[in-house]
């Protein structure tokens, strides 16, 4: 990845990330809120956006779709659990360990279920996009409809942490993180 932006949006502070290639290829992740301003950051950076790629269909990450893909004419996926949290058809419905090519390198998606149903992760060398699935210090809420604090351990113990202690974590909120820290600090996985 050569372009990675955070940009903090909504009322509920979502983190919505912007990736580039080194094609100048671009995708975002969970565009949730302002979208004008996701717009704006995009275009300051000179990227062509290929995904709209969501971790889950909570709306204060999906929030700001309908707008972003009338403007980028990008391709938009989520998982079919979360499908219908979107407001509008995906272009491309995700399965555990699709890749996703962008550019030179692509994201993995992992299908991590706990904090909604359809809940993923995206992970590319050196790093991992976890929306709400895992924080830094703390994981997602699992009492919404569809949560289910079992299987988001699991997910989080089979998933995520086997990638590797270096990996840098970018969860849907709050500060980014390393997977070895929350292995070992996270009050969770003691």
């Amino acid at each position: 990845i050569k372009v990675l932006r955070k940009l903090m949006v909504g009322p509920y502070q979502a983190n919505c990330y912007i990736l580039g290639a080194k094609s100048m290829e671009g995708a975002v992740i969970d565009p949730g809120d302002e979208t004008f301003r996701i717009v704006k950051e995009v275009s300051k950076l000179g990227l062509t956006i290929r995904y709209i790629l969501f971790t889950h269909g909570h709306m204060d990450h999906t929030g700001g779709v309908a707008e972003l893909k009338r403007i980028t004419q990008a391709r938009v996926g989520i998982h079919p659990l979360d499908a219908g949290g979107l407001g509008i058809q995906p272009d491309m419905r995700f399965e555990d360990g699709q890749e996703i090519p962008l550019g030179a390198f692509h994201l993995t998606v992992l299908h991590t279920p706990g904090h909604s149903p359809g809940g993923v992760c995206f992970h590319s060398p050196g790093v991992v996009f976890t929306g709400d699935t895992l924080f830094a210090g703390s994981i997602g809420r699992t009492d919404f409809p569809g949560g289910d604090h079992g299987l988001l351990i699991k997910a989080v113990r089979e998933k995520i942490f086997p990638l590797g202690d270096g990996l840098r974590m970018y969860p849907g909120h709050g500060p980014a993180s390393t997977i070895g820290q929350e292995r070992k600090t996270n009050p969770f996985f003691r």
